[in-house]
């Protein structure tokens, strides 16, 4: 008979490790230490629940990828000893974060669940204790002794995703998070219902890696109508930049004005990757549909598909940290490494 599992508990900072103090009325960080304390409800899980706190948790508008390898190391030196993985996190930058990690875990085999809330844990009305009790009922979901889930994982308002297809699309409403391009792996109502079907399959995977240099010579550029020649150049023209998320129109179109074209091919003969993503917060990028996405399929722009912004910068530092070569970074970056993008 299988042991409990054990779930590792990883507070980074962000709304959902705060308490109020009803006498000042302030809110101050949450003792993970005393959790079962404060959320008995946990006792009903079965598994056993460890903690470990950032030394200094931030906001997560401060979050970077010193912090992603940060977590990364955690979760490597307690790989073997924990069946699941519960990251807490601010929710403006989560998305970021839970798509990098996606990519730095190499090999996953256990569930790594990002959660967060939008009121405090010890506010009335807080979202944070049933994203919490959930994150950890999934985390510790095994089938034949084996994980439910083996992908990082975003859950909230009673919903996971696959983290690296996720966005924030409210700063008010609870359901703050939407993943327009690919359906929710595991619904929570009475019961949990696991669509199995749209989590990444089980596969005898190869020893588990973590990557640890994230490439942040990079930029994300939003076209508007007005854009001219000097944002662009701008852009292009920062020294030691490797690559550039180029937010297109509807399905990639961007200008196809002269200046355009002779910006971007100066752009690509100083050796920097062009990924073309639409700024649309779904759909996907259909480059040569229209005419205004034509030039930029002739100059070999990369092809983002319906990947989300988040991830796409993610896989580009991931990609440029690895020190893919140039003659293979299309065609892997257009390749799903880990879900993050449709390729039919």
């Amino acid at each position: 008979m299988k042991n409990k599992s054990n779930i590792l508990l990883i507070y980074t900072g962000g709304t959902i490790g705060m308490v109020k103090d009803y006498e000042s009325g302030a809110l101050k960080a949450f003792n993970f230490d005393k959790l079962l304390k404060n959320i008995p409800e946990l006792k009903q899980l079965d598994c056993d629940i460890n903690s470990v706190s950032f030394d200094m948790p931030i906001d997560s508008s401060n979050m970077n990828p010193a912090h992603w390898v940060e977590i990364v190391t955690i979760i490597e030196e307690n790989y073997e000893s924990h069946d699941g993985f519960v990251v807490l996190h601010g929710s403006d930058t989560m998305s970021y974060t839970a798509s990098a990690l996606s990519f730095m875990l190499e090999n996953l085999a256990k569930p790594v669940i990002f959660t967060g809330s939008q009121l405090p844990i010890g506010d009335l009305r807080t979202d944070a204790k049933e994203n919490l009790i959930t994150s950890i009922q999934i985390a510790a979901l095994q089938r034949n002794n084996r994980p439910v889930v083996q992908e990082v994982g975003l859950y909230f308002e009673y919903k996971l995703y696959r983290a690296n297809r996720t966005t924030k699309i409210n700063a008010e409403h609870f359901q703050a998070f939407a993943s327009l391009n690919y359906p929710e792996l595991i619904e929570s109502g009475v019961h949990l219902k696991v669509s199995e079907e749209y989590l990444l399959p089980y596969v005898k995977r190869k020893k588990f890696k973590v990557h640890r240099y994230m490439d942040t010579n990079v930029a994300i550029l939003k076209l508007f109508p007005g854009i001219g020649p000097a944002v662009l150049e701008g852009v292009v023209n920062i020294p030691g930049l490797k690559g550039v998320i180029l937010e297109t129109y509807g399905a990639g179109n961007a200008p196809n004005e002269p200046w355009v074209i002779d910006i971007l091919k100066k752009a690509k003969k100083n050796n920097i990757h062009i990924i073309n993503v639409t700024q649309c917060s779904g759909g996907s990028v259909s480059m040569g549909r229209y005419e205004t996405s034509k030039q930029l399929e002739e100059l070999q722009v990369i092809n983002g598909k319906d990947i989300t912004s988040e991830a796409a910068i993610a896989k580009l530092m991931y990609l440029l940290g690895n020190n893919v070569s140039s003659k293979l970074f299309k065609s892997i970056f257009e390749t799903s490494l880990r879900g993050e993008i449709q390729e039919n």
